[in-house]
């Protein structure tokens, strides 16, 4: 299943997890993942980066990534959501935004990615 997506970015702080997403979305298809481990990389990435999708962890060391999810909304970069409180804990402004619940199997990373880029 190659060529789903070109370029997607992680911003995720658990490197292991960041790693596993990292490998799983290749698999999936997306061709070159751009991992980061921090808000401000992770806001740098979304103001000037050239991505077909965005994976962002909430929560990332005690910091939303909610202002991320921003800034690519506005530049029309679909993304998804990755937290270990799934949609329940979501702020209702991203109801729309799919979610993946950590811990994740690979079905569900590919329903949500395949779901963001509205793939069939």
């Amino acid at each position: 299943m190659s060529g789903l997506c070109s370029k997607v970015l992680v911003v995720e702080d658990e490197a292991l997890i960041g790693m596993l997403l990292e490998d799983m979305l290749q698999d999936i298809g997306c061709e070159h993942v751009e991992l980061v481990p921090r808000f401000t990389e992770g806001m740098q990435a979304a103001e000037s980066g050239d991505f077909d999708l965005a994976v962002l962890d909430v929560n990332l060391d005690g910091v939303n990534s909610f202002p991320i999810a921003d800034r690519l909304i506005s530049r029309h970069i679909p993304l998804v959501f990755a937290t270990g409180y799934g949609s329940v804990g979501m702020d209702p402004r991203y109801a729309h935004i799919p979610t993946l619940q950590k811990p994740f199997f690979f079905s569900d990373l590919e329903r949500v990615v395949r779901q963001a880029l509205a793939v069939d």
